[in-house]
């Protein structure tokens, strides 16, 4: 199932939750959005977002999943034995 920013629905079922979050997601991180929100944040509320959002990565993603699919770094199966 896709979902359009015109169908995202929350609180219904655990299936349409994942699919309107993954298309919450692309929308937030569309540039022209980014830009005009961040404009419009205060510093302590773009700390309160990042420290929430990347509280999230730590528990839900590997270090390497957090390496290759949200830094998009194309070394990241290295960076796990260079931490050791």
């Amino acid at each position: 199932m896709t979902i359009t920013p015109d169908k995202m629905c929350f609180g219904l079922t655990e299936e349409l939750d994942t699919e309107s979050f993954v298309c919450f997601l692309q929308i937030a991180g569309e540039k022209k959005f980014a830009k005009t929100l961040a404009k419009r944040l205060s510093s302590e509320e773009i700390l309160q977002y990042v420290d929430n959002f990347t509280a999230l990565l730590r528990k839900h993603l590997t270090e390497e999943e957090y390496h290759s699919l949200f830094l998009k770094d194309s070394s990241s199966h290295n960076h796990a034995e260079n931490v050791k």
